[in-house]
């Protein structure tokens, strides 16, 4: 009976504690979105960001969505041949890379490298009480440090994966042709004719809403980062976890929305 007890004390623990860490996230993100709609705007914050999250994440999201479209050309061709489909092989390229590979392999890659980042960068200076200073020279943290950050999440991860699919296809393409004796102007025009707005715009939705994520999760942990260089790495990897655990979340959600029956 004892034990029972115990157990239900801290189920109830973890409970309360998930449950006070979700209100604060949601009270930051409500704040975030006031700061975002209203000025002021700090001009080179947004610009660093733009090339911080867009320009330097380009190499890592290029080479994962390269090589996702080549093995998907790999893997269907193997499957596809053994029913005569083989035509089919361009379209499942097309769909994947757009609907799906692109933008949770983006987001998963900009959340490891840009999460993290940003997690270190602001959780270091709350334990330094750098963000103190900006709140006692009457800056706005939030405005200054979070609200650049999340914007340029929003608009460029979109980038990144509409870059990433032309490179997936590509891959896909490479392998088709090269390895796989297509056609190449066979398989441009299969590509072609199977391309439709909705895989592209649902990808560049999907985008969207994962650099959301990134980044509020990347900022909300660095922000409320306690207890030392210890503290910034806990805040670090919960960054990185929480944001990809969502990503995978948010990814099956949109899909259902946009491609339920």
């Amino acid at each position: 009976m004892r034990k029972t007890i115990q157990f239900i004390n801290k189920l109830g623990h973890v409970v309360l504690k998930f449950l006070k860490s979700a209100g604060e996230l949601g009270l930051f993100a409500f704040e975030t979105i006031h700061h975002c709609v209203t000025p002021p705007f700090y001009g080179k914050a947004f610009f660093k960001q733009f090339i911080e999250i867009g320009f330097y994440s380009l190499p890592v999201v290029a080479l994962t969505t390269l090589f996702a479209g080549m093995v998907i050309a790999l893997q269907t061709y193997s499957g596809f041949s053994q029913f005569s489909a083989e035509g089919a092989v361009a379209m499942v390229v097309l769909v994947a890379v757009t609907r799906e590979l692109a933008p949770v392999m983006a987001g998963l890659m900009v959340a490891g490298r840009i999460g993290a980042a940003m997690a270190a960068e602001i959780g270091t200076m709350r334990v330094t009480e750098q963000i103190d200073a900006l709140a006692t020279l009457s800056t706005n943290p939030f405005k200054y440090l979070i609200v650049p950050r999340v914007i340029a999440g929003i608009v460029m991860l979109p980038v990144l994966v509409l870059i990433g699919d032309v490179i997936g296809i590509c891959g896909g393409y490479m392998i088709g042709v090269s390895k796989l004796d297509f056609n190449a102007s066979t398989y441009l025009i299969s590509t072609w004719q199977y391309l439709k707005p909705m895989d592209i715009i649902s990808g560049l939705t999907k985008a969207s809403v994962f650099g959301f994520i990134i980044t509020l999760l990347g900022c909300y942990n660095g922000f409320h980062s306690q207890g030392g260089a210890q503290g910034v790495g806990q805040a670090t990897t919960n960054a990185v976890v929480s944001s990809s655990i969502l990503i995978l979340i948010f990814n099956y959600i949109l899909t259902e929305l946009f491609f339920s029956v």
